[in-house]
């Protein structure tokens, strides 16, 4: 079993919506994913064709703000999207990438620099480094743009979904600035607060050197 990242999770709107799905059956999540690789393999073939000595090896995905995990099986003809719960409970990616949600789809979009998340450690490798810089290589290639190929999930629906996506993402930029606020203030208090205690105990150190020299 490959090892738990121990850095924990950023207070964030997938972090939060997170915790309301975390017990919910994840076989409507699997549906959306087997269409979703349907798409990817029909407009983006060429990200397989480039992955083809990797053929039968799996790569995984682990968004640490999320209670669940995605394990991608590399086929030339039928790649598969596995949703699950943890990489130990029969699923076993020969690679893993962890890091939030956010950081893993501007990877695979190639928004950000790759190698500048993981140096900044926003994105860890665990496994075989090889099999991710390949894929890495495949997708930029490909030049991915997730809300097109999301909205082409409902077809003849999709100018309406797009509308929806657009004004939830306008949503997400605002709640999540809301959030590292909130997060700013709650740090900041508990810095005052680690000062103040860090006085009341220097103050306590002298007095008790002060006993001592009286004593002696």
């Amino acid at each position: 079993m490959l090892p738990p990242l121990t850095a924990s999770a950023p207070l964030s709107p997938v972090f939060l919506a997170g915790l309301i799905v975390q017990d919910l059956p994840l076989a409507p999540l699997q549906r959306l994913l087997g269409a979703a690789m349907r798409i990817t393999k029909a407009k983006h073939p060429g990200i397989f064709d480039r992955l083809l000595d990797y053929t039968g090896q799996s790569v995984g995905f682990d968004p640490v703000d999320l209670p669940f995990c995605f394990c991608l099986q590399l086929d030339e003809d039928t790649p598969k999207l596995q949703a699950c719960r943890s990489f130990d409970r029969g699923v076993k990616p020969v690679s893993v990438v962890r890091g939030t949600l956010l950081s893993l789809l501007d990877l695979l979009q190639g928004r950000v620099d790759g190698d500048a998340l993981f140096f900044s450690r926003e994105l860890v490798i665990e496994g075989d480094t090889e099999l991710v810089l390949a894929l890495r290589n495949a997708v930029d290639a490909a030049e991915i743009d997730l809300v097109e190929d999301f909205v082409d999930l409902f077809g003849p629906l999709k100018r309406g979904a797009r509308a929806l996506t657009t004004a939830s993402l306008s949503v997400h930029e605002r709640l999540q600035r809301d959030l590292q606020r909130v997060s700013g203030a709650i740090m900041f208090s508990s810095l005052k607060s680690a000062e103040k205690s860090s006085a009341n105990i220097a103050q306590m150190k002298e007095r008790i050197d002060e006993l001592e020299r009286r004593t002696r």
